[in-house]
């Protein structure tokens, strides 16, 4: 860098390409292709490609794969969104966090290539990734979509070797649609075709227009439940599929929803192909995967630490939809008998009754609602106690997540889970940064 050159900033960037668009969410192809075309195209020349969309559990498998590969020795392109603290975890060339400098010279680049044409946020820096990507050495690429997947900016991906469709529930439906018919046919548009695609446990309605879509895509299915699945055991996970069982440490991941994600992982890895990712790799990588905000428990920032040193359990998970509510009241509700307490915010359009309609009955006499911290639009605090309450749930409303936590510390120690956004977990996770 030259004298009186400024730094490099992302940042800059970034505010920069928020303008281009009105829109943050415009679902659609052209833009992002019209780029790719001005940068030559690096979505071609991208190591193989597992393209993962869904509704709930897409982060987590994408953790799952990346552990097992990365156990036997592969390196992993990493794409996904959205990030809870830094927006450099999006992407993660060969497994490691893009540095600063590297995202705001990619960024540079695909705004000088984009030439002010009107493009989102999302799409832009979906371009950046796969630039990136293009770039590095790596075995495999992990790309998870933004939202739906047949128009989604990541589906430019024309030949990937696995897709995978985790669990389709409602979620996003004004951009989606109102029905989970629809919002299952947009996931399944980042089927291929005569490329495999693993598909998660599905209610039968989504698995029928699943089933329809590869059947004209000629796209052939390994289904949870028909061709693989998985039980928890008392230490350990069983992997069932045609090549008989494996049996494998307890996923790394907290909660019971987490048996499937991973098997959806095992699967993924199997249908790739690479022979080197075999049994010592999935036991190795199934009990080391990450994944910040998922059930991810607290260890003491400042944040954290007052409740833990007064017996408390601080967990934090950024579930927002009805699936992950009643995944999170199937896993809490396994340690019957150590009082709950709620701190929750979630997003204005969100389904806040039904996501805490599960978890009613584990937390009856707290829960503190509060506002999603920066700009992103909020369900209004009052309205979400007054939900609650008519759910049975003793509620109040706390200016931020810090003061509801300090409400709760003068109470009878239990576990406190704040759940509700990913913007929440991000939030609480920046303040909480030794934890």
């Amino acid at each position: 860098m030259t004298k009186g050159t400024p730094p490099l900033n992302s940042d800059a960037v970034l505010a920069r390409l928020h303008q281009l668009h009105p829109k943050k969410i415009d679902l659609s192809l052209g833009r992002i292709r019209r780029l790719l075309g001005a940068l030559g195209n690096p979505e071609r020349d991208l190591a193989p490609v597992i393209h993962v969309a869904g509704t709930n559990g897409k982060g987590s498998v994408i953790a799952f794969i990346k552990a097992m590969a990365e156990a036997a020795g592969r390196k992993a392109n990493v794409y996904t969104s959205p990030h809870l603290v830094r927006f450099t975890e999006r992407i993660r060339p060969a497994g490691r966090e893009i540095g600063e400098r590297a995202l705001a010279r990619l960024l540079g680049e695909c705004e000088a290539a984009n030439a002010a044409h009107p493009i989102t946020f999302f799409e832009i820096t979906t371009a950046a990734a796969f630039l990136a990507f293009a770039r590095v050495k790596a075995d495999l690429t992990l790309i998870e979509t933004g939202l739906g997947g047949r128009l989604d900016a990541t589906n430019v991906i024309a030949r990937p070797k696995v897709t995978v469709i985790t669990p389709v529930s409602l979620d996003h439906q004004q951009f989606l649609g109102p029905r989970l018919a629809g919002i299952a046919g947009e996931k399944a548009g980042i089927l291929k075709r005569r490329i495999p695609g693993i598909i998660g446990p599905q209610h039968a309605i989504a698995a029928r227009v699943i089933n329809q879509r590869a059947e004209a895509l000629q796209a052939p299915l390994i289904r949870w439940g028909r061709d693989f699945r998985a039980e928890l055991g008392p230490g350990s996970l069983i992997f069932s599929d045609r090549d008989g069982d494996l049996q494998l440490p307890r996923p790394g991941l907290k909660g019971a929803h987490q048996a499937a994600n991973a098997a959806i992982a095992i699967a993924a890895l199997k249908a790739l192909g690479d022979r080197d990712i075999g049994a010592a790799a999935f036991a190795r990588g199934i009990a080391r995967a990450t994944w910040p905000a998922r059930l991810q428990r607290l260890t003491g920032g400042p944040l954290s630490a007052p409740l833990i040193a007064g017996g408390f359990e601080v967990w934090l998970d950024g579930g927002h939809n009805p699936a992950a509510g009643r995944a999170l009241a199937k896993t809490l509700s396994q340690d019957g008998g150590t009082p709950l307490y709620l701190v929750v915010a979630m997003a204005a359009p969100k389904r806040a009754g039904e996501f805490l309609k599960p978890l009613a009955g584990l937390a009856p006499k707290g829960l503190w609602a509060v506002a999603v911290p920066g700009d992103h639009a909020s369900f209004p605090p009052d309205r979400l106690a007054a939900l609650a309450r008519r759910l049975g749930i003793a509620a109040h409303r706390a200016a931020s997540p810090a003061a509801a936590l300090g409400a709760i510390a003068g109470l009878p120690p239990g576990r406190v889970l704040i759940t509700g956004s990913l913007y929440l977990a991000g939030a609480v996770l920046s303040e909480d940064r030794a934890g």
